[in-house]
């Protein structure tokens, strides 16, 4: 007979094990029938949902073709290409969502937008990269070719958090590889494409992590 404490370290284990399973990316089907006609028709026909704890957590749906702009010349930027205030893509929370602050997000569907971390004390250190997505709330976002500027696009997003902060995705180009979710850390993060380019988005993480 194995001693007790090994046997509660099996069952540690084995409980640790099973969260991290709980965790998986499957498909969503098409887009929300919420969007306006022109944002649901340039976005992906299959989405991608998240399960969590073995219920679904969200869904989301990026762009078959990457918004281009000129390159920019910012500095810690992946998606240098990708310009300001531009719907990248979609994603809707079907219970009470997170954002990457871990600001509490309501069920519903949400436009996601690009733009750049500012370079100020306020964000020092929050991640590796400068790019990242904005959510705001279907319903006030119609507009596929709409390219609001920071300011006015923070205003937007505060509608989706509710606070004075807006609501915040961090986004970066990854490597090639094949898309699915994985652990990073603390934090899942989801590998997809914009069009034909790889981006890893934190779909569940930590706060701070």
């Amino acid at each position: 007979m194995r001693p007790f404490h090994t046997l509660r370290v099996s069952a540690l284990i084995a409980a640790v094990s099973a969260a991290a399973f709980a965790q998986k990316a499957e498909p969503a089907g098409p887009p929300p029938s919420d969007l306006a006609g022109p944002i649901a028709q340039a976005l992906q026909k299959d989405g991608t949902r998240i399960v969590n704890g073995g219920k679904p957590y969200c869904e989301l749906w990026f762009r078959t073709d990457k918004p281009t702009g000129p390159k920019s010349g910012e500095d810690s930027v992946t998606l240098s290409t990708v310009p300001q205030g531009a719907l990248v893509g979609v994603i809707h929370f079907d219970g009470n969502g997170a954002d990457r602050r871990g600001q509490t997000i309501k069920p519903g569907t949400y436009t996601l937008r690009y733009s750049l971390m500012p370079v100020n004390g306020d964000h020092q250190g929050a991640a590796p990269q400068r790019d990242f997505l904005l959510m705001t709330p279907a319903a006030n976002d119609k507009d596929l070719s709409a390219a609001p500027n920071f300011d006015t696009l923070v205003e937007w997003s505060k509608k989706a958090s509710g606070t004075p902060h807006p609501a915040v995705m961090s986004l970066w180009k990854a490597d090639d590889g094949k898309p699915g979710l994985s652990q990073d850390g603390m934090d899942w993060v989801l590998q997809n494409k914009l069009g034909d380019t790889p981006i890893a988005i934190i779909v569940i993480g930590t706060a701070g992590s």
